[in-house]
């Protein structure tokens, strides 16, 4: 390795380091090494082309589920920042959308993980949105603008028109470089996991893979941690892809829950990734 390339992986991995989202007092969060982060910034990581899968019949967009089981022990969590459209008013008095202390538990866990940003949040918490995305132990996919249905009838969600939803993508896309952040991968989650033929064949231009799950943590709305990290942790099988929620309000007990999930999975052998590694075997 020449001095300069040494010069920059060593200024990268600081700066992933003391870059980004803080922790619950505001104060930045330094991980330390292990084989996951170790990893997550090595260059060739860092330069690696995210996978994805080729189109289905007559262009749909491909959907993905789940890993390759033959690829032993993986599971990628992943982690919704959901926030709609119109929500600005309830931001603006004080409803908390993001989940900082569970993107610094994540650090300290030094678990590689997805988040599925929506453009609106990433316009709220810029700052934050940059600093995952600068941060090699995350990657940020796409779950669309507005956080709106792309389908009839989604958990009445207001509906993107059919017109408008390859729109609404490229939309979340140009705020993610807004906000500057880096790690953005050509993945995408309808919101609601709501899909039909119609939306798959909207988003075609777009080139990107639509991410679903098998393992559902019914994080949302809940009150009680302990359910869903036993939930979690009854579902999840090699090549699992969860799905959780990065947000406070909607989600408020997220964090207690992947402190129990995470040392347990690994106990039982489980290696986390992120879906551009699950999505590679």
């Amino acid at each position: 390795m020449t001095t300069y390339v040494r010069i920059l992986a060593i200024a990268a991995i600081l700066g992933a380091s003391l870059a980004g989202c803080a922790d619950g007092a505001g104060k930045a969060v330094i991980s330390g090494s292990s084989g996951a982060r170790a990893a997550a910034t090595s260059p060739s990581a860092a330069v690696r082309t995210p996978p994805t899968l080729a189109p289905g019949p007559g262009g749909l967009t491909p959907v993905f589920k789940r890993g390759n089981p033959a690829a032993g022990k993986t599971v990628a969590l992943t982690f919704d920042a959901d926030m709609t459209a119109d929500q600005g008013t309830r931001a603006a008095r004080g409803e908390r959308f993001d989940n900082p202390s569970l993107i610094a538990l994540l650090r300290r866990l030094e678990v590689p993980s997805t988040v599925f940003m929506t453009g609106r949040w990433a316009e709220e918490y810029p700052t934050q949105a940059k600093a995952i995305g600068e941060d090699p132990l995350f990657e940020i996919a796409n779950h669309s603008y507005s956080h709106h249905a792309f389908t009839a009838d989604c958990y009445g969600l207001p509906r993107v028109g059919e017109t408008k939803m390859n729109e609404d993508v490229q939309r979340a896309f140009t705020a993610f470089r807004d906000a500057g952040a880096r790690n953005v991968v050509p993945y995408f989650r309808f919101p609601g996991g709501c899909y039909d033929d119609t939306a798959l064949r909207a988003l075609a231009p777009s080139k990107v893979t639509a991410v679903q799950w098998d393992v559902v943590s019914g994080d949302a709305f809940a009150t009680d941690a302990d359910a869903v990290a036993q939930q979690v942790l009854a579902g999840v099988k090699p090549g699992s892809l969860v799905v959780m929620h990065c947000t406070r309000s909607a989600a408020p007990v997220t964090e207690d829950a992947v402190q129990q999930i995470v040392p347990e999975l690994r106990k039982q052998g489980y290696r986390f990734v992120k879906v551009s590694e699950l999505m590679s075997h």
